[in-house]
């Protein structure tokens, strides 16, 4: 076999990754430049000096290009979804229940998980994504992102009980400030918009449950910055680069 053949040859999980395109993967050069970069002896595997680019580099291994530690870089991908009805936000369920990721499915190749949460019975916008840092920031209260959520109650919502809503009403966990909350224009009063940037558990439903409504549809319209814009219930879309600095400006 000849050297090109042997650097083109594919890897398999069970032998781990070809040690040239392991260095390729760092972001350092190309696979084939890496194959010379190793048998010039400027690469290490766990402190062994390799000299071989089929070495199989395996969970746990650490590689050293030039005496320096160097890692795989990670693609980052964000997913706007709009998240159906009966279906769990959560990467895996142990009661086999539908989940975020079983819609995804095999349409992204790296592992990505939820922004956040919306209960089962709650559809609209759900962010998933891999890059930890920004999730960390929207996830914190501090950042304030704002949400939008459209509810349909039970039964016509009085007008005092939007305006005690309004002013901030206090639950068995504490005070719940609200940015804003009304009728939905052109729609019957049972059907209400809120928006909120705390993201306490259940506190839209718990909201409207403290003054004895019953929730029967809420659906998360916005959420920071981003919208259902072109984007039917159950299906996912990418992110375009301005969204994605859009949301770290946001944050």
């Amino acid at each position: 076999m000849s050297k090109d053949q042997n650097i083109k040859e594919e890897d398999t999980p069970a032998e781990g990754m070809r040690l040239n395109k392991y260095v390729a993967h760092c972001g350092i050069c190309s696979r084939r430049k890496a194959a010379e970069y190793i048998m010039q002896g400027l690469v290490k595997v766990n402190d062994q000096l390799v000299k071989e680019p089929g070495h199989r580099v395996l969970d746990g291994d650490q590689v050293y290009y030039k005496n320096e530690l160097i890692e795989p870089e990670v693609k980052q991908v964000y997913l706007l979804m709009n998240k159906p009805k009966n279906t769990i936000t959560t990467a895996k369920d142990e009661k086999g229940r539908r989940t975020v990721m079983d819609l995804i499915g095999k349409a992204v190749d790296v592992r990505i998980f939820p922004v956040g949460r919306l209960d089962r019975e709650t559809t609209g916008l759900l962010l998933l994504t891999n890059d930890g840092d920004l999730t960390k920031k929207l996830s914190h209260p501090s950042h304030e992102v704002q949400k939008f959520y459209h509810i349909i109650l039970d039964k016509p919502v009085a007008e005092d009980h939007i305006k005690q809503i309004r002013e901030g009403i206090t639950l068995e966990d504490g005070p719940v400030p609200v940015d804003s909350v009304d009728y939905i224009t052109d729609a019957g009063k049972e059907e209400v918009g809120i928006e909120i940037h705390i993201g306490r558990n259940r506190i839209v439903r718990r909201i409207f449950e403290h003054f004895g409504y019953v929730v029967q549809k809420l659906d998360r319209t916005y959420y920071a910055g981003l919208t259902k814009k072109n984007l039917s219930r159950g299906r996912f879309r990418h992110l375009t680069d301005k969204e994605v600095m859009m949301l770290k400006h946001f944050v």
